[in-house]
């Protein structure tokens, strides 16, 4: 259900290419260091861009220097050294990466090894902070109750996930969180999870795994038809959430150059839905 978040690499300025790929870097040493080695494995870009974000909403400015790491052990790349925020979004990315495991394992009982061999990195995640913790197993335990009314409704569906990352953003940011960082956090989330419904459709029908769309649309019985047969219901649902995340992306305070996120919000986000709806896969589209 992660990775989807990424930027449009084509109309990516350099700077922020260089930046975001410190940023993705820096946010797998703060993993390392607050949750250890294991817990590295588990980065993901939808937390990179978090980190981001946060740090220009928050006014933190990051400090970047040249190190090596176990991947790049020869030539030394620009990394953001991990500041506290870094080190709490590390720890969130853990924590996410587990509730997710634990759901497959609920879902259709694959992920018990991931989850095993995690379990330590989580415990130190958990530890370090806890009320996100809570705040994501709760969302989880929401989306597993809807899930187990088998409904078709998007926006019942998508909702346990936007409220969550709603949630997650307001304990990140305190004082500096605003309505319209709400309303792009929870449409960001609801777009995840909608997005991963939608691409993962064959696989959930196949192994008879709760998807929106599959019973929203039950007369449809692979991804190629759905959206050849209801194309524009889905540039419908999906219009709605990225016109919003969008158009409040305009209202952001932030306090430094937003190019980056200009890219994602404006762009990325829309390329992604459109690789998906062209049934492509795009979770390596990006790759450092």
């Amino acid at each position: 259900m992660f990775g989807y978040v990424k930027t449009d690499m084509p109309y990516l300025y350099l700077k922020d290419m260089t930046l975001y790929k410190a940023m993705y870097c820096g946010l797998c040493k703060g993993i390392g260091k607050t949750c250890g080695a294991k817990g590295r494995f588990l980065l993901n870009y939808d937390l990179t861009f978090l980190s981001v974000l946060a740090h220009n909403l928050m006014g933190i400015d990051v400090k970047i220097e040249k190190q090596r790491c176990i991947i790049h052990h020869v030539i030394k790349r620009p990394v953001a050294v991990p500041d506290e925020l870094t080190e709490r979004i590390a720890a969130l990315n853990v924590i996410l990466a587990h509730h997710k495991l634990n759901d497959d394992v609920i879902d259709d009982g694959k992920g018990r090894f991931g989850r095993s061999f995690f379990k330590s990195s989580y415990k130190k995640a958990k530890k370090l902070e806890p009320k996100l913790d809570e705040i994501v197993a709760r969302r989880y335990a929401d989306l597993l109750k809807y899930e187990k009314t088998n409904g078709d409704s998007v926006d019942m569906a998508a909702d346990p996930f936007g409220n969550m990352i709603q949630e997650v953003m307001l304990e990140l940011l305190g004082e500096k969180y605003t309505e319209a960082v709400g309303e792009i956090s929870y449409n960001l989330g609801k777009w995840i999870y909608l997005i991963d419904a939608l691409d993962d459709f064959d696989k959930d029908i196949k192994k008879k795994s709760f998807n929106v769309f599959a019973n929203l649309y039950s007369d449809v019985k692979s991804k190629e038809e759905l959206l050849k047969q209801k194309h524009q219901d889905l540039v419908y649902i999906f219009g709605l959430v990225l016109g919003n995340i969008a158009e409040n992306s305009r209202k952001l305070e932030y306090k430094f150059n937003h190019d980056l996120t200009d890219n994602v919000f404006i762009r990325g986000l829309n390329v992604q839905t459109k690789t998906i709806m062209e049934n492509e896969k795009c979770k390596n589209t990006t790759k450092f």
